[in-house]
Protein backbone atom coordinates (compact mmCIF):
# COMPACT_ATOMS: atom_id res chain seq x y z
CA UNK A 1 0.00 0.00 0.00
CA UNK A 2 0.95 4.01 -0.17
CA UNK A 3 2.77 5.33 2.20
CA UNK A 4 4.10 8.25 3.64
CA UNK A 5 8.10 8.68 4.70
CA UNK A 6 9.17 11.50 6.57
CA UNK A 7 12.52 12.49 6.89
CA UNK A 8 14.39 15.27 8.90
CA UNK A 9 17.74 15.21 6.19
CA UNK A 10 16.95 18.79 5.51
CA UNK A 11 14.80 20.43 8.47
CA UNK A 12 18.01 20.70 10.80
CA UNK A 13 16.38 19.04 13.69
CA UNK A 14 19.26 19.95 15.62
CA UNK A 15 17.50 23.80 16.11
CA UNK A 16 14.82 22.17 17.55
CA UNK A 17 16.84 21.10 20.81
CA UNK A 18 16.05 19.62 23.36
CA UNK A 19 12.93 18.16 22.17
CA UNK A 20 14.41 16.41 18.75
CA UNK A 21 16.83 15.07 20.78
CA UNK A 22 14.44 11.94 21.97
CA UNK A 23 11.73 12.07 19.18
CA UNK A 24 11.65 12.87 15.26
CA UNK A 25 10.24 16.50 14.54
CA UNK A 26 7.49 14.32 13.19
CA UNK A 27 6.97 13.38 16.50
CA UNK A 28 6.74 16.91 18.03
CA UNK A 29 3.16 17.73 19.50
CA UNK A 30 1.13 21.25 18.16
CA UNK A 31 -2.31 21.89 18.29
CA UNK A 32 -4.48 19.01 19.10
CA UNK A 33 -1.93 16.32 17.37
CA UNK A 34 1.28 15.47 16.74
CA UNK A 35 2.53 16.49 13.00
CA UNK A 36 2.56 12.07 12.23
CA UNK A 37 -0.36 11.74 13.23
CA UNK A 38 -1.98 15.17 11.21
CA UNK A 39 -0.17 13.87 8.29
CA UNK A 40 -1.84 10.43 8.52
CA UNK A 41 -5.00 11.37 8.80
CA UNK A 42 -5.24 13.94 6.25
CA UNK A 43 -3.65 11.63 3.47
CA UNK A 44 -5.24 8.30 4.99
CA UNK A 45 -2.03 6.55 4.90
CA UNK A 46 0.54 5.03 7.66
CA UNK A 47 4.15 6.45 8.27
CA UNK A 48 7.45 5.92 8.28
CA UNK A 49 10.68 7.48 9.13
CA UNK A 50 13.62 7.74 6.15
CA UNK A 51 16.85 5.64 8.04
CA UNK A 52 19.09 8.42 8.98
CA UNK A 53 21.86 5.99 9.86
CA UNK A 54 21.83 7.92 13.71
CA UNK A 55 20.61 6.76 17.23
CA UNK A 56 16.66 7.65 16.55
CA UNK A 57 16.80 4.73 13.89
CA UNK A 58 14.05 2.71 14.84
CA UNK A 59 11.56 0.35 14.29
CA UNK A 60 9.80 2.23 11.54
CA UNK A 61 13.07 3.35 9.71
CA UNK A 62 12.98 2.76 6.50
CA UNK A 63 15.15 2.71 3.45
CA UNK A 64 12.88 3.56 0.53
CA UNK A 65 14.32 1.44 -1.80
CA UNK A 66 13.53 -1.78 0.19
CA UNK A 67 9.87 -0.45 1.08
CA UNK A 68 8.74 0.92 -1.89
CA UNK A 69 8.08 -2.57 -4.04
CA UNK A 70 4.83 -1.41 -6.88
CA UNK A 71 3.78 1.29 -4.03
CA UNK A 72 4.00 5.08 -3.56
CA UNK A 73 6.18 6.77 -1.19
CA UNK A 74 5.40 10.78 -0.45
CA UNK A 75 8.41 11.51 1.19
CA UNK A 76 7.78 14.75 3.71
CA UNK A 77 10.39 16.65 5.49
CA UNK A 78 9.05 16.22 9.08
CA UNK A 79 9.35 19.74 10.32
CA UNK A 80 5.71 20.70 7.66
CA UNK A 81 2.49 21.32 9.31
CA UNK A 82 -0.66 20.05 6.91
CA UNK A 83 -3.15 22.06 5.97
CA UNK A 84 -6.34 21.14 3.65
CA UNK A 85 -4.54 22.75 0.22
CA UNK A 86 -1.53 21.85 0.48
CA UNK A 87 -2.52 18.33 0.89
CA UNK A 88 -4.67 18.60 -1.67
CA UNK A 89 -1.95 19.90 -3.70
CA UNK A 90 0.41 16.98 -2.78
CA UNK A 91 -1.89 14.37 -3.43
CA UNK A 92 -2.13 15.55 -7.49
CA UNK A 93 1.15 15.38 -8.08
CA UNK A 94 2.70 13.15 -10.34
CA UNK A 95 5.30 10.26 -9.49
CA UNK A 96 8.87 11.73 -10.08
CA UNK A 97 7.33 15.20 -9.08
CA UNK A 98 7.68 17.46 -6.01
CA UNK A 99 6.36 20.45 -3.74
CA UNK A 100 8.29 23.42 -3.97
CA UNK A 101 7.93 26.02 -1.83
CA UNK A 102 7.82 29.97 -3.43
CA UNK A 103 11.02 30.30 -1.68
CA UNK A 104 12.44 27.43 -3.31
CA UNK A 105 12.60 25.09 -0.96
CA UNK A 106 11.10 21.25 -1.73
CA UNK A 107 9.38 19.84 1.11
CA UNK A 108 7.33 17.04 -0.47
CA UNK A 109 8.15 14.22 -3.02
CA UNK A 110 6.23 11.48 -4.93
CA UNK A 111 8.51 8.55 -5.62
CA UNK A 112 7.72 5.18 -7.00
CA UNK A 113 10.51 2.08 -8.09
CA UNK A 114 11.11 4.39 -11.33
CA UNK A 115 12.45 7.20 -9.27
CA UNK A 116 15.10 5.29 -6.99
CA UNK A 117 18.67 5.19 -8.76
CA UNK A 118 19.97 3.68 -5.25
CA UNK A 119 19.83 3.32 -1.62
CA UNK A 120 21.25 6.85 -1.25
CA UNK A 121 19.84 8.91 -4.34
CA UNK A 122 15.95 9.29 -5.72
CA UNK A 123 15.72 10.90 -9.54
CA UNK A 124 13.43 14.27 -8.93
CA UNK A 125 12.09 15.43 -12.04
CA UNK A 126 9.66 18.61 -12.08
CA UNK A 127 9.05 21.16 -9.54
CA UNK A 128 5.11 21.97 -8.79
CA UNK A 129 5.54 25.19 -6.59
CA UNK A 130 2.85 25.87 -3.79
CA UNK A 131 2.28 29.81 -3.30
CA UNK A 132 -0.11 29.50 -0.33
CA UNK A 133 1.90 30.30 3.46
CA UNK A 134 3.47 26.63 4.63
CA UNK A 135 3.85 26.37 8.65
CA UNK A 136 7.13 25.01 9.53
CA UNK A 137 8.84 24.45 13.07
CA UNK A 138 12.16 25.65 12.62
CA UNK A 139 12.86 26.15 16.86
CA UNK A 140 10.92 25.66 19.97
CA UNK A 141 9.31 28.64 20.43
CA UNK A 142 7.22 27.75 17.15
CA UNK A 143 5.57 24.90 18.40
CA UNK A 144 3.66 27.22 21.06
CA UNK A 145 3.95 30.45 18.52
CA UNK A 146 1.52 28.12 15.67
CA UNK A 147 -0.21 26.74 18.47
CA UNK A 148 -3.79 28.61 18.29
CA UNK A 149 -3.49 28.02 14.46
CA UNK A 150 -3.26 24.44 15.04
CA UNK A 151 -5.84 23.81 17.44
CA UNK A 152 -7.75 25.19 14.99
CA UNK A 153 -6.45 23.38 12.50
CA UNK A 154 -7.39 20.16 14.37
CA UNK A 155 -10.22 20.99 15.66
CA UNK A 156 -12.00 21.15 12.21
CA UNK A 157 -10.40 17.53 11.01
CA UNK A 158 -11.35 15.60 14.21
CA UNK A 159 -15.05 17.20 14.72
CA UNK A 160 -15.98 17.01 11.17
CA UNK A 161 -19.52 15.47 10.96
CA UNK A 162 -18.86 14.17 14.37
CA UNK A 163 -21.57 14.82 17.41
CA UNK A 164 -20.10 16.24 20.64
CA UNK A 165 -20.99 14.40 23.79
CA UNK A 166 -23.50 16.87 25.70
CA UNK A 167 -21.96 18.71 28.41
CA UNK A 168 -23.74 18.86 32.09
CA UNK A 169 -26.04 22.04 32.59
CA UNK A 170 -23.54 22.28 35.53
CA UNK A 171 -21.21 24.03 33.48
CA UNK A 172 -21.38 27.67 32.38
CA UNK A 173 -20.38 27.36 28.04
CA UNK A 174 -20.29 30.65 26.15
CA UNK A 175 -20.34 30.03 21.87
CA UNK A 176 -21.16 25.89 22.54
CA UNK A 177 -20.83 25.36 18.93
CA UNK A 178 -16.86 25.56 18.99
CA UNK A 179 -16.94 23.28 22.19
CA UNK A 180 -16.14 19.52 21.46
CA UNK A 181 -15.94 16.81 23.98
CA UNK A 182 -15.75 13.10 23.76
CA UNK A 183 -16.88 10.12 25.11
CA UNK A 184 -16.41 9.50 28.15
CA UNK A 185 -15.08 12.70 29.36
CA UNK A 186 -15.91 14.41 32.46
CA UNK A 187 -16.55 18.41 33.06
CA UNK A 188 -18.78 19.39 36.14
CA UNK A 189 -19.10 22.98 37.43
CA UNK A 190 -16.90 24.35 35.11
CA UNK A 191 -16.57 27.46 33.23
CA UNK A 192 -15.61 27.24 29.65
CA UNK A 193 -15.62 30.41 26.93
CA UNK A 194 -14.88 29.51 23.39
CA UNK A 195 -15.34 32.60 21.91
CA UNK A 196 -12.35 33.13 21.20
CA UNK A 197 -11.07 29.74 20.24
CA UNK A 198 -12.42 25.98 20.00
CA UNK A 199 -12.38 23.69 23.30
CA UNK A 200 -11.43 20.29 22.43
CA UNK A 201 -12.03 17.85 25.47
CA UNK A 202 -10.47 14.49 24.93
CA UNK A 203 -11.60 10.62 25.37
CA UNK A 204 -11.86 9.65 29.08
CA UNK A 205 -10.29 13.27 30.14
CA UNK A 206 -11.28 15.34 33.62
CA UNK A 207 -12.13 18.61 34.21
CA UNK A 208 -12.30 18.93 37.98
CA UNK A 209 -14.98 21.26 39.53
CA UNK A 210 -14.18 24.92 39.22
CA UNK A 211 -12.03 25.36 36.17
CA UNK A 212 -11.93 28.40 34.11
CA UNK A 213 -10.85 27.87 30.64
CA UNK A 214 -10.81 30.03 27.51
CA UNK A 215 -9.76 28.53 24.34
CA UNK A 216 -8.64 27.94 22.14
CA UNK A 217 -7.46 24.76 24.52
CA UNK A 218 -7.15 21.26 24.05
CA UNK A 219 -6.71 18.42 25.87
CA UNK A 220 -6.06 15.28 24.88
CA UNK A 221 -7.18 11.63 25.89
CA UNK A 222 -7.34 10.94 29.84
CA UNK A 223 -5.50 14.30 30.80
CA UNK A 224 -6.23 16.46 33.76
CA UNK A 225 -7.30 19.69 35.08
CA UNK A 226 -7.16 19.71 38.95
CA UNK A 227 -10.16 22.05 40.78
CA UNK A 228 -9.93 25.61 39.48
CA UNK A 229 -7.35 25.73 37.46
CA UNK A 230 -7.27 28.73 34.69
CA UNK A 231 -6.15 28.09 31.03
CA UNK A 232 -5.48 30.80 28.69
CA UNK A 233 -5.14 29.90 24.84
CA UNK A 234 -3.51 29.19 23.01
CA UNK A 235 -3.07 25.48 25.36
CA UNK A 236 -2.33 21.94 24.77
CA UNK A 237 -2.20 18.98 27.18
CA UNK A 238 -1.30 15.91 26.03
CA UNK A 239 -2.00 12.95 26.51
CA UNK A 240 -2.08 12.00 30.68
CA UNK A 241 -1.04 15.41 31.21
CA UNK A 242 -2.35 16.33 34.47
CA UNK A 243 -2.22 20.73 34.93
CA UNK A 244 -3.26 23.02 37.88
CA UNK A 245 -2.86 26.29 38.21
CA UNK A 246 -2.74 29.00 35.84
CA UNK A 247 -1.27 28.08 32.28
CA UNK A 248 -1.36 30.38 28.92
CA UNK A 249 -0.29 29.37 25.56
CA UNK A 250 1.51 26.31 26.42
CA UNK A 251 2.23 23.00 25.07
CA UNK A 252 2.83 19.80 27.10
CA UNK A 253 3.68 16.85 25.16
CA UNK A 254 2.33 14.07 27.31
CA UNK A 255 2.37 12.27 29.94
CA UNK A 256 3.65 15.34 32.02
CA UNK A 257 2.56 16.92 35.23
CA UNK A 258 2.06 20.55 36.64
CA UNK A 259 -0.37 19.63 39.08
CA UNK A 260 -0.49 22.70 41.46
CA UNK A 261 -0.71 26.26 41.60
CA UNK A 262 2.03 28.17 39.76
CA UNK A 263 2.40 30.34 36.15
CA UNK A 264 2.95 28.05 33.04
CA UNK A 265 3.50 30.78 30.01
CA UNK A 266 4.44 30.86 26.26
CA UNK A 267 5.94 27.36 27.12
CA UNK A 268 6.84 24.08 25.77
CA UNK A 269 6.96 20.84 28.29
CA UNK A 270 7.92 17.56 26.43
CA UNK A 271 7.16 14.26 27.87
CA UNK A 272 7.49 12.99 31.35
CA UNK A 273 8.18 16.25 32.71
CA UNK A 274 6.99 16.88 36.57
CA UNK A 275 7.00 20.26 37.81
CA UNK A 276 6.89 20.94 41.66
CA UNK A 277 4.51 22.51 43.56
CA UNK A 278 4.45 26.86 42.57
CA UNK A 279 7.03 26.31 40.18
CA UNK A 280 6.34 29.43 37.86
CA UNK A 281 8.57 30.93 34.98
CA UNK A 282 8.80 34.24 33.25
CA UNK A 283 7.73 34.68 29.93
CA UNK A 284 8.60 38.35 29.61
CA UNK A 285 11.41 40.39 30.20
CA UNK A 286 11.12 43.30 33.01
CA UNK A 287 11.91 45.99 30.29
CA UNK A 288 9.93 44.52 27.84
CA UNK A 289 13.00 43.94 25.04
CA UNK A 290 13.12 40.75 22.79
CA UNK A 291 13.98 37.26 24.70
CA UNK A 292 16.91 35.87 23.90
CA UNK A 293 17.18 32.13 23.44
CA UNK A 294 20.11 29.31 23.56
CA UNK A 295 20.33 26.68 20.89
CA UNK A 296 23.02 24.66 19.62
CA UNK A 297 23.89 27.68 16.90
CA UNK A 298 23.86 30.23 19.96
CA UNK A 299 21.69 32.84 21.34
CA UNK A 300 18.42 33.77 19.12
CA UNK A 301 15.31 35.95 19.20
CA UNK A 302 12.63 34.20 20.25
CA UNK A 303 10.13 37.60 20.26
CA UNK A 304 8.83 39.42 23.08
CA UNK A 305 7.37 36.28 24.82
CA UNK A 306 9.32 32.56 25.70
CA UNK A 307 8.95 30.79 28.65
CA UNK A 308 10.86 27.59 29.12
CA UNK A 309 11.35 24.68 26.75
CA UNK A 310 12.09 21.96 28.91
CA UNK A 311 13.24 18.19 27.57
CA UNK A 312 12.03 14.99 28.53
CA UNK A 313 12.09 13.53 31.83
CA UNK A 314 12.87 16.64 33.48
CA UNK A 315 11.34 17.83 36.58
CA UNK A 316 11.79 20.73 39.01
CA UNK A 317 11.70 21.23 42.58
CA UNK A 318 9.08 23.03 44.13
CA UNK A 319 9.04 26.90 44.26
CA UNK A 320 11.45 26.76 41.68
CA UNK A 321 11.50 30.14 39.62
CA UNK A 322 12.49 29.51 35.83
CA UNK A 323 14.09 32.12 33.97
CA UNK A 324 12.87 34.01 31.12
CA UNK A 325 13.43 31.90 27.96
CA UNK A 326 15.28 28.92 29.34
CA UNK A 327 16.25 26.10 28.18
CA UNK A 328 16.23 22.54 29.91
CA UNK A 329 17.92 19.69 28.35
CA UNK A 330 16.91 16.04 28.37
CA UNK A 331 16.61 14.52 32.25
CA UNK A 332 17.28 16.83 34.18
CA UNK A 333 16.52 17.57 38.30
CA UNK A 334 16.27 21.16 38.85
CA UNK A 335 16.56 22.53 42.00
CA UNK A 336 18.15 25.65 43.46
CA UNK A 337 17.69 29.65 45.05
CA UNK A 338 16.77 32.01 43.05
CA UNK A 339 16.06 32.05 38.78
CA UNK A 340 17.30 29.28 36.63
CA UNK A 341 20.06 29.95 34.45
CA UNK A 342 18.74 30.52 30.97
CA UNK A 343 20.49 27.00 29.70
CA UNK A 344 20.45 23.88 31.96
CA UNK A 345 22.51 21.35 30.24
CA UNK A 346 20.88 17.55 29.53
CA UNK A 347 21.31 15.31 33.32
CA UNK A 348 21.88 18.16 35.24
CA UNK A 349 21.43 17.61 38.95
CA UNK A 350 20.56 20.80 40.37
CA UNK A 351 20.19 24.10 38.09
CA UNK A 352 23.32 25.60 38.34
CA UNK A 353 24.41 22.20 36.58
CA UNK A 354 27.73 21.61 39.17
CA UNK A 355 27.00 18.16 39.32
CA UNK A 356 25.76 15.48 36.98
CA UNK A 357 22.92 13.25 37.01
CA UNK A 358 24.51 9.52 37.77
CA UNK A 359 22.35 7.47 34.08
CA UNK A 360 21.67 4.44 36.42
CA UNK A 361 20.15 6.91 39.02
CA UNK A 362 18.39 8.97 36.10
CA UNK A 363 17.13 5.80 35.05
CA UNK A 364 15.94 4.62 37.91
CA UNK A 365 13.84 7.45 38.63
CA UNK A 366 12.48 7.45 35.23
CA UNK A 367 11.22 3.83 35.64
CA UNK A 368 9.70 4.94 38.71
CA UNK A 369 8.04 7.89 37.40
CA UNK A 370 6.33 5.76 34.05
CA UNK A 371 5.01 3.46 36.78
CA UNK A 372 2.82 6.31 38.38
CA UNK A 373 0.99 6.42 34.69
CA UNK A 374 0.97 2.43 34.15
CA UNK A 375 4.14 2.78 31.54
CA UNK A 376 7.37 1.09 31.82
CA UNK A 377 10.64 2.65 30.02
CA UNK A 378 11.51 0.82 27.11
CA UNK A 379 14.47 -0.73 25.96
CA UNK A 380 14.61 1.51 22.81
CA UNK A 381 13.89 4.39 25.10
CA UNK A 382 16.97 3.52 27.38
CA UNK A 383 19.23 3.22 24.23
CA UNK A 384 18.37 6.96 23.37
CA UNK A 385 18.66 8.06 26.86
CA UNK A 386 22.64 6.41 26.81
CA UNK A 387 23.46 7.97 23.38
CA UNK A 388 22.25 11.39 24.99
CA UNK A 389 24.34 10.81 28.06
CA UNK A 390 27.16 9.73 26.07
CA UNK A 391 27.63 12.33 23.31
CA UNK A 392 25.30 15.30 24.44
Amino acid sequence: MNKIIFTEEFCQPENLHPFTLTRQIQDIRVGILTIREKWELMLGLTSFDKKEDDYKDLERSVNIDEVIGDDVCYMIHGNVLPAPKLVRAIQQIKNGEFIATSGGNSIAFRISKNEIADKYKIKVGQAVQFKDDIKTIQYPWDIFQLNDWAIRQDFKLLTAKRKSQTLSKTNKVIKPSQVFVEKGAVVEHCIINASAGPVYIGKDAEVMEGCIIRGPFAMCENACLKMGTKIYGATTLGPQSVVGGEVKNSVLFGYSNKAHDGYLGDSVIGEWCNMGAGTSNSNLKNNASDVKVWTPKGEMNAGIKCGVMMGDYSRTAINTAINTGTVIGVSCNVFGSGLTPKYIPNYSWGSEGVKRYEFEKAVLDIEDWKKLKGQELSDDEKSILKYIFDKF
